[in-house]
């Protein structure tokens, strides 16, 4: 007997015969395997749902750094499209402002093809806050000549009264002693600087016909009459009128069509058979 304990094959078949017997055994209801098997299970029932809810809060937490992960990824690629899309449009408003300025600038070259244009920054003004006075960085080298009208593409803004080989001063139309011959329906008036609209950056519109219906809004351009502005460029518009004590005592306040706070750049009108001497050609 003990030689067949000590044989593999019989403890094999041994075992095997065991364990059918055992599972037919706790296959029934009333089995007492079933029974103790029950009631050590009871114990460790509540580790059992301690340890199921650990998994499922732990899986959740793992589940819920893989979404903010997710989420960080597709945010900086939004933000990095965002970007892109704003530096685009930058560049698109930049391009249709320098369009702007470039049809604008070619008007003027078309409405006033006696003159020449010469372009100047401003490099310096008067203290104050309003380009009453100031200076641009092209003189007489480029053709610059005193009383040469200076405009932008807004409109007037005054002439040259002081040149320089490399730059020359302006005095602009609503500085004090600035007077510009104008024409409002037709009728011809005078726009000047005015000490108690300066700092407003207003003009004063004076000799003003008495058959002239003057209203707001109405537009006033130069006249051509004084030899110094071509007639057409666009002064500004009528925004008051103030009555006197007579019809020959009304004036009317202007605001000009051009922004004299935020002035950086201008254009010199120049005759061109005043500019034959220079031998300067169109800028």
């Amino acid at each position: 007997m003990l030689r067949l304990f000590r044989n593999k094959f019989f403890l094999l078949a041994l075992l095997t015969i065991l364990l059918l017997v055992l599972i037919g055994v706790s296959s029934r209801a009333d089995s007492p395997v079933n029974t103790v098997g029950n009631s050590l299970s009871i114990p460790w029932a509540p580790f059992q749902k301690v340890a199921s809810f650990l998994e499922d809060k732990i899986g959740g937490i793992f589940v819920y750094f893989e979404d903010m992960k997710e989420l960080k990824r597709e945010n900086d690629e939004l933000r990095a499209k965002l970007d892109e899309m704003e530096k685009e449009t930058r560049d698109l408003n930049r391009l249709r402002e320098e369009n702007r300025i470039l049809r604008e600038t070619l008007n003027l070259k078309d409405q006033f093809s006696d003159y020449i244009s010469i372009g100047g920054n401003i490099i310096a003004k008067d203290v104050g806050n309003w380009f009453n006075i100031f200076t641009i960085d092209a003189g007489t080298k480029d053709g610059v000549a005193i009383d040469s009208p200076v405009i932008t593409n807004k409109g007037l803004v005054g002439s040259i009264y002081q040149t320089g080989p490399l730059s020359s001063k302006v005095i602009s139309i609503i500085d004090v002693d600035s007077a510009v011959s104008a024409l409002v329906n037709n009728y011809i008036v005078i726009v000047r600087g005015d000490i108690n609209l300066k700092d407003q950056g207003l003009l004063r519109m004076d000799r003003i016909p008495v058959e002239l219906d003057l209203k707001v809004g109405d537009t006033v351009e130069t006249s051509g009459v004084g030899g110094i502005f071509p007639k057409g460029i666009l002064i500004g518009k009528v925004i008051e009128i103030r009555e006197g004590d007579t019809d020959l005592n009304r004036y009317a306040v202007v605001e000009p069509a051009v922004d004299f706070q935020r002035l950086r750049e201008v254009f010199v009108l120049v005759d061109k058979t005043k500019n034959t001497e220079t031998g300067n050609g169109e800028k």
